[in-house]
């Protein structure tokens, strides 16, 4: 089955919608449809113009109502004769366009500016919380340093205080001959 006779289709086209290739100029979409509708029932007919000639560019589409229809018309008309011509019938993709995220898309690239405009404010607004929070961090540590170089100034003024005691020195001592005496 030669494929490049058919285009891709356009997104409206599903699994039901075939695209028939290698269509005579004298085929338009009444014939198209009068050659399918054995099948089944169709839903739509569609041969696309050349905007230059305005002729069909020699392939169509139809979109029949049931799956199995669209089957069994593409086992029937894939290599078929209509008007002197052998026909290509496959299943219709959708058409897919350069842009889009993933680098081929079946939407333009303009489609996913909102979401790239969300991705950025999050990163900026994720951005701005990890400066805020770093900052926070180094006051804390700041004021973590203060304290404990507040801390050792207290600790040398007790130590300045007791020595300065002499009741505090002999219950220091005292305290420590006990645990001296209670491990031997």
């Amino acid at each position: 089955m030669n494929h490049s006779m058919c285009p891709r289709a356009s997104p409206l086209c599903s699994t039901n919608c075939l695209c028939a290739g290698g269509l005579a100029e004298e085929v338009d979409e009444k014939v198209l449809h009068a050659a399918f509708v054995p099948f089944g029932d169709i839903k739509d007919v569609k041969t696309p113009l050349d905007q230059a000639t305005q002729k069909h560019r020699s392939f169509g589409f139809v979109t029949f109502l049931e799956r199995e229809d669209a089957a069994a018309a593409i086992d029937n008309m894939d290599g078929a004769e209509l008007f002197g011509r052998v026909l290509t019938v496959n299943y219709a993709h959708p058409e897919r366009i350069k842009g889009g995220e993933q680098g081929w898309a079946a939407q333009p690239i303009w489609a996913d500016a909102d979401t790239w405009f969300e991705r950025q404010q999050q990163e900026e607004e994720m951005q701005r919380l990890q400066a805020e929070q770093r900052a926070a961090m180094q006051e804390g540590e700041k004021l973590a340093q203060e304290r404990e170089g507040e801390k050792d100034e207290e600790t040398e003024t007790d130590a300045a205080a007791a020595a300065a005691n002499p009741m505090a020195i002999a219950e220091a001592e005292a305290e420590a001959l006990r645990a001296t005496s209670q491990n031997s």
